[in-house]
Parts: C-alpha cells; sequence; structure tokens
C-alpha cells in the first residue's frame, strides 16, 4: 500500500489513484511486488534535518530513501523536499508535477537496486526515469 504524508509543508499531493497505479507498473515492469510505501512530503529544512541525523550528510537533498525491502517486496519512506523539487523545476525549465514524478520514481528506482553513485549508474538511472515516465503519462 502506498501512502501520502506531509511534514513540516502545507503541500497537497494530487493524483494519488493515478500514482499508485503507475509506481506499481513500474515495481511489476521491475518483477517486483509493492509492499508498503510511506511517500512523505516536506520542506528542505526537514529533510536536511534527516540527512544530517541518519546520514551524516550536511546538505540539501531533493528526496531520501529508506529501505525496508524484503526480497521482491518493495518497501520504504520516500521522504522528498517539495522545495527542492520546486528549485529544481525551475533550474531544469520542467514542469513541477513533472520534476515530482521523476524525483518519485527515483526514490522506487533505489528501492528496486539501482544506484547513482557513478557516471556509469547514473546513465541507466536516468534511462529507466525517462522510460517511466513515459509510461506514466499512457495512464
Amino acid at each position: 500500500m502506498i501512502t501520502y504524508n506531509s511534514e513540516d509543508t502545507d503541500f497537497i499531493f494530487k493524483g494519488k489513484l493515478k500514482n499508485s497505479k503507475w509506481l506499481k507498473l513500474v515495481a511489476e515492469s521491475e518483477v517486483r511486488t509493492l509492499g508498503d510505501i510511506a511517500i512523505i512530503f516536506c520542506s528542505d529544512p526537514y529533510l536536511l534535518d534527516i540527512n544530517r541525523k541518519f546520514l551524516q550528510h550536511d546538505y540539501y537533498t531533493d528526496i531520501i530513501t529508506f529501505d525496508y525491502c524484503e526480497g521482491e517486496v518493495l518497501s520504504g519512506d520516500l521522504f522528498i523536499s517539495v522545495d527542492s523539487v520546486r528549485d529544481n523545476s525551475v533550474e531544469f525549465g520542467t514542469e513541477f508535477k513533472d520534476e515530482l514524478n521523476r524525483v518519485i520514481v527515483h526514490g522506487l528506482l533505489h528501492l528496486i537496486g539501482y544506484d547513482d553513485h557513478t557516471e556509469e549508474d547514473i546513465k541507466m538511472m536516468r534511462s529507466k526515469e525517462n522510460y517511466y515516465l513515459s509510461l506514466r503519462e499512457l495512464l
């Protein structure tokens, strides 16, 4: 089950049903099953605090993914800074909703096992993001 929550922001996510169907499609395409996924929308300061406390990183980011997967069942928490997503959409000249969808699928891809530490990993991650974003438009 996918839940949508907000912490330290008044952001309200619209399109939960479509988004949940899309993430289920992504999981099934990667031969995985959706377990419990919590998507938590928050502010930059809130996510920075999580980054410092749990990862010992002292910088802003758009998403932090906590992985609770067991076998092929995807479970985890996706903390997403709506502030950073807004900033990214301006920087990259994209619509906010498109950038938000990219960040959401990015988090799910981390749960599936994709990483973004090397240039090769980043290319694969971006390719998967683009592919699944194109599928979302078909729903």
